[in-house]
């Protein structure tokens, strides 16, 4: 017996962007794996042309492990045929007008064909510069919203946004839509569109400098009008914005938004462990088990929202089922963690020391990297004590050396002037969520949950993304973190 949401996918015509990036890759896999007679999947993914796209399909989501359970079942010439079937790259750029698409005849094929669209396409550095993130996050999520209502058949835009829109608010935080203008201070009336003139004003000033100055500058623009406006950083205003924007331009288009917390790891499909760089919460498992995390900024008690991001793909096609065709609707699903099964950062940090004191890393030389438990301090202001006791005092007095006699310690202190400078800034832009206050309210989540199980009979729980079901020390134990080193520090 088929699933409801395997029975929706087929014969369905759909249009993903952000096709090479981790959670895009994860949903293209379930659909061939599970609907292989879904109808067409349009990628779009940037490329120049249609063979360069074709090259970053394979190279960069077919041929990699995430499709070694399809590539078992059905062969690697059964799955190539299926990709060829079913799998049209199409290079293009979610910033430009139409898509970035140049074909007249590829652009009205696809207003003529397309069921569904999925925007999952975005820029996620916290610091990106401001006139990428308008130009993806914001306007580009208004450029999918355009591109979709063109769509004849399309009957639903699902967009993929973040929780941490809501900024740094405590308590518990609800699934409901931004106003137009809205600030999280509530301090003046945000005009996206004069945002989008002080970029391009900024620019203009900035012609005659060199790349570098331009681009450090550009993502010190983008924090400071992230931060005038209450979010702490150009991510997740930009998120915010381009939230703002489909609202607002929405008319009867059925639209639902996702927001994820912690995308982390796949927990059960295609097969567990899976994941592709480093995310928020993995650089600090990284840096702790190679030895170089000696204490670090954290509240032990406060919730860490992690999701697995098979999870997350689950909620999406759930979501998808359920508003197909809902003219007029805008639904907001939180797909999170925190509300149901809070993890703390304190218990997290135990699972890692233990994980890590039992089973260590090689360092280069081969043998294994001995940590100790890291210090864990909760404000930002003790922090910046230890790092300068700890750290600045002495780069003092190598500078003083350095002064004194510059044939000796010059490059020293200025290796170490530059990693304590970058660890800093890290800190900074990691620290509303090291400190994080906020529950995030999954009420609708929990909804679409209930109707999944009184309705759609998902026999083999294949569609699962309910957090409780979640072990979290067996996960980050047997999961999370043997799939960090196996697919990211590949050991």
């Amino acid at each position: 017996m088929e699933s409801n949401c395997v029975q929706f996918l087929g014969n369905k015509t759909i249009l993903i962007t952000g096709a090479p990036g981790f959670l895009a890759k994860v949903l293209v896999e379930k659909i061939l794996r599970l609907q292989p007679n879904v109808k067409k999947m349009y990628l779009l993914l940037r490329a120049p042309d249609e063979k360069s796209a074709m090259q970053r399909l394979r190279s960069e989501v077919i041929e990699i492990d995430l499709f070694k359970v399809l590539r078992n079942d059905l062969g690697e010439e059964n799955l190539n045929a299926l990709v060829r079937e079913k799998i049209v790259p199409v290079p293009g750029d979610i910033s430009i007008d139409n898509l970035g698409l140049k074909d007249t005849d590829l652009i009205q094929r696809l207003w003529s064909e397309i069921d569904i669209i999925i925007n999952i396409a975005a820029t996620t550095n916290f610091d990106e510069r401001y006139d990428i993130g308008l130009g993806i996050n914001t306007f580009g999520a208004l450029n999918v919203l355009n591109f979709a209502k063109k769509c004849v058949k399309g009957q639903l835009l699902l967009h993929v946004s973040t929780a941490y829109v809501s900024g740094e608010q405590s308590g518990l935080l609800q699934e409901k839509p931004f106003n137009m203008g809205e600030t999280l201070n509530g301090n003046r009336t945000l005009d996206i569109n004069i945002e989008r003139e002080l970029m391009k004003q900024k620019l203009k000033e900035l012609q005659d400098y060199s790349e570098e100055e331009i681009s450090q500058t550009m993502k010190d623009f983008g924090m400071a009008r992230a931060k005038l406006h209450g979010w702490p950083n150009t991510y997740v205003f930009t998120k915010a914005m381009g939230e703002m924007l489909m609202g607002k331009y929405r008319e009867n288009l059925p639209i639902v938004i996702i927001r994820p917390t912690m995308i982390t790891s796949t927990i059960a499909e295609p097969f567990p462990g899976w994941i592709e760089g480093l995310k928020t919460l993995d650089s600090v498992i990284v840096a702790y088990g190679k030895g170089r995390l000696k204490c670090f900024l954290a509240d032990s008690n406060s919730v860490f929202d992690l999701i697995p991001a098979d999870m997350v793909v689950n909620a999406m096609v759930a979501a998808a089922t359920a508003h197909w065709g809902d003219t007029g609707i805008q639904a907001i699903y939180h797909v999170g963690s925190s509300c149901k099964n809070p993890v703390t950062f304190g218990q997290l940090h135990d699972i890692t020391a233990r994980y890590f004191a039992k089973r260590p890393l090689v360092g280069r030389n081969g043998s294994p990297i001995i940590v100790t438990k890291g210090i864990i301090l909760p404000t930002m202001a003790q922090f910046s004590l230890y790092m300068t006791l700890r750290y600045k005092l002495p780069l003092q007095i190598l500078r003083l050396i350095n002064i004194v006699y510059p044939w000796s310690h010059g490059d020293n202190y200025n290796d170490l002037s530059r990693k304590i400078k970058l660890a800093m800034r890290l800190v900074e832009l990691y620290q509303p969520y090291l400190l994080f206050k906020g529950i995030f309210d999954d009420l609708n989540t929990e909804r679409l949950r209930m109707k999944r199980k009184e309705k759609i009979k998902e026999l083999d729980g294949s569609f699962e993304f309910d957090p409780k079901s979640i072990d979290w020390d067996n996960y980050i134990t047997n999961t999370h973190i043997p799939g960090l080193i196996t697919y990211v520090l590949k050991q």
